[in-house]
């Protein structure tokens, strides 16, 4: 399934912006929210192919998130998930959101360049 919707709930503006720009340089059509909770509304209101999904967020834990589109049914069955974090997380919380989610990503290692091979394997 190719990738052309990107939904990015990030709410580090520096990453956020830095992933928007070249997300969209790269010709996919991106939506941002900085928030949890209108991340939650914007996944479950529009379907994108794609939702990069940040752990620590205001509102709402992309955790919580996860487990709300994904947990007892997929709401999101057509889309993506790749979790995003700088977060050090125990084993049981990362393999939990692991076991939802499609990827699982550590923001520090993250350049554009990467995070767009990774989009490309996805859709592949």
């Amino acid at each position: 399934m190719a990738i052309n919707t990107i939904l990015i709930v990030e709410d580090d503006r520096f990453i956020g912006e830095m992933y928007v720009r070249s997300l969209k340089k790269a010709g996919y059509d991106v939506d941002w929210m900085v928030d949890g909770n209108d991340g939650l509304i914007a996944a479950r209101n529009k379907a994108y192919d794609l939702l990069l999904l940040d752990v620590m967020l205001p509102e709402r834990r992309g955790g919580d998130i996860l487990n709300a589109l994904r947990g007892k049914e997929d709401l999101i069955p057509n889309t993506k998930v790749v979790v995003l974090t700088n977060f050090e997380q125990d084993d049981d919380s990362r393999a939990e959101m692991e076991k939802h989610a499609d990827g699982y990503l550590i923001k520090a290692e993250i350049t554009p360049s990467k995070l767009l091979s990774v989009i490309e394997r996805l859709g592949a």
